[in-house]
């Protein structure tokens, strides 16, 4: 068993900055996961997706490998980078789309539901057409099952390979979990398993092609001020790790290869990981869904060997 740690308070105050600039920062709306009591999340707290999510380190790891992959396709690059304001304020960009996983499973059913509404008629009005004369809208499930899938495999391959190693079915498990929701955002076919996300890279490899514009984002996600100031030189590190998460016939496509960690850069991150999964914060929207659901504020962090059977 794993058991939940608190740290000196000048450390432990600065990891609480670090997840409330990760998971819910002060220039976007705010949401309180700690009410209505007993209201229930599109996910249920004894979910993979409630642990896997708690995770401030390893979300901001797989949020970075998601976007990679995602400007891999043309289509979805240039909805991103024509219709976002990514090139021109990243951090708010990054935080809005750090809130949205988090309302989407911690979030009150009724508060999460809203969000994709909104979210939905914003993307009614984003199309456009490629460099290459191909039309695009943002609200086209072939486009959305790639966003869901590529932000699927992101956090959950992220928690895997720095965190703490989970099983097949374990896996299988939190892609079957986000399939309700990715409906909700219109992603049809999202998938509902490994060998399910498997089929669809492939199916989707023959459309995705290398740009300049994935070095420009990654550029910015090194720079960009999201991290507090004395964290701030461990983004690049975060930004390697992303990196490595890539498939590597995909980072071999991007002309990624060898972007990634260095020997002991991986162990360093793991270890960062692993602590980070050990620490209750009360500005983690994880802690607050949990006491909104009368659980001990420790109940994500205490590992067992049956996912949601208490010790």
């Amino acid at each position: 068993m794993t058991t939940p740690i608190v740290l000196p308070w000048p450390l432990q105050s600065l990891l609480e900055a670090v997840a409330r600039a990760v998971l819910q920062p002060g220039d976007q709306p705010h949401i309180d996961f700690s009410r209505p009591t007993g209201e229930t999340a599109l996910v249920s707290p004894d979910s993979m997706s409630w642990r896997v999510f708690k995770n401030p380190l390893s979300l901001f790891i797989g949020g970075v490998a998601a976007v990679i992959m995602e400007l891999a396709e043309p289509r979805v690059r240039t909805g991103i980078w024509e219709h976002t304001s990514f090139r021109m304020d990243p951090t708010r960009r990054l935080h809005s789309t750090g809130l949205a996983a988090m309302v989407t499973v911690y979030g009150p059913r009724a508060t999460a539901e809203a969000m994709i509404t909104r979210i939905r008629r914003i993307h009614d009005r984003v199309a456009g057409v490629t460099s290459s004369g191909e039309t695009y809208h943002a609200n086209d499930p072939d486009l959305l099952n790639w966003v869901q899938a590529t932000a699927g495999y992101g956090f959950v391959q992220a928690y895997h390979t720095y965190v703490r190693q989970l099983s097949a079915s374990e896996r299988d498990r939190y892609y079957a979990e986000g399939v309700p929701a990715a409906r909700l955002f219109g992603a049809t076919g999202a998938p509902g398993s490994e060998a399910e996300l498997e089929a669809l890279l492939h199916a989707t490899a023959g459309r995705l092609q290398r740009s300049t514009i994935v070095f420009e984002f990654l550029a910015i996600m090194r720079s960009a001020p999201i991290l507090p100031l004395p964290l701030r030189p461990a983004q690049r590190l975060l930004v390697a790790a992303a990196v490595d998460l890539v498939p590597d016939w995909v980072q071999a496509l991007l002309g990624l290869t060898g972007h990634g960690l260095r020997g002991w850069e991986a162990e360093a991150v793991r270890q960062a990981g692993a602590l980070a999964d050990r620490l209750v914060m009360e500005t983690n929207p994880a802690v607050q869904a949990c006491r909104r659901m009368r659980l001990p504020a420790d109940y994500l962090y205490v590992h067992r060997n049956a996912v949601g059977a208490r010790p």
